[in-house]
């Protein structure tokens, strides 16, 4: 978006840069590939094919089914969505703040566009602060309504936030999950955990050669790179428990 919402704007690009990003992807070389892919070789073995990249989007605004989609297929590039369903369905129960969203319906159409869709959760909770059936109730029922719609099933989650723990990551595989995406701000790598997949977050101020760094295996321009799997930091660790005291005195809420 050219204007997004306040409380998403870091995390937006222009449509320009949005292009740009996508011809760096093309021009290095990688072959893009759906997260599904990835999972299938970290759980099975699966062949990967030379210098592979996945591009994941989060939450379901209402750009994707549209302008988002159509650059992706203009390119031939896979990529894998994960929806959070109270988000995206009439009655919005979701803790996102607001902003242009796309449909339920439309979810059917990123398949025709050659875009995996996973799920995102309900309401997009910080899920290492949930017990244990309303951690379960937010990961069953968001796989359920696109499995509803789409009329197949759906193998792949993303964590709202990135936030996990091994509780999360085990009640992920026990409601029916071949894999879940995290953020840790790192290169995922071969030996990667299939219920911890590190990510990389794209924020307006990345331009199209931090992009060639990172498709390259480097760093963008100021930061530094990580190489998934990793233990978490004592940081992690303490934040994590902050967030889970907090949420039993304030409830469930956005972390922004």
């Amino acid at each position: 978006m050219d204007d997004p919402p306040a409380w998403i704007a870091e995390f937006t690009v222009t449509p320009g840069d949005f292009a740009a990003h996508l011809d760096a992807v093309v021009a290095c070389g990688r072959t893009p590939v759906p997260v599904s892919t990835l999972a299938g070789h970290l759980t099975r073995g699966a062949p990967l094919p030379a210098r592979p990249v996945v591009l994941t989007f989060d939450d379901g605004f209402a750009d994707l089914p549209g302008p988002t989609a159509d650059a992706l297929a203009a390119r031939t590039l896979p990529a894998t969505a994960y929806l959070t369903t109270g988000a995206i369905t009439r009655g919005r129960t979701s803790l996102l703040p607001p902003a242009p969203m796309m449909t339920l319906a439309q979810a059917g159409l990123l398949k025709s566009y050659g875009v995996e869709v996973g799920a995102h959760t309900v309401t997009h909770p910080q899920l290492d602060t949930l017990r244990g059936p309303a951690l379960r109730r937010e990961l069953r029922e968001s796989k359920e309504t696109l499995e509803d719609v789409l009329g197949q099933e759906v193998a792949h989650l993303a964590y709202p936030h990135g936030y996990n723990s091994r509780a999360v990551r085990r009640a992920a595989e026990g409601v029916g999950y071949a894999s879940a995406v995290a953020v840790r701000h790192a290169l995922s790598s071969g030996r990667d955990e299939a219920y911890r997949i590190a990510r990389l977050i794209v924020r307006r101020t990345h331009t199209a050669a931090d992009i060639a760094a990172w498709m390259a295996g480097g760093a963008a321009a100021g930061e530094r790179m990580r190489v998934a799997p990793y233990r978490d930091s004592p940081a992690t660790v303490g934040w994590r428990l902050y967030r889970g005291a907090r949420a039993r005195v304030k409830g469930p809420e956005f972390a922004g």
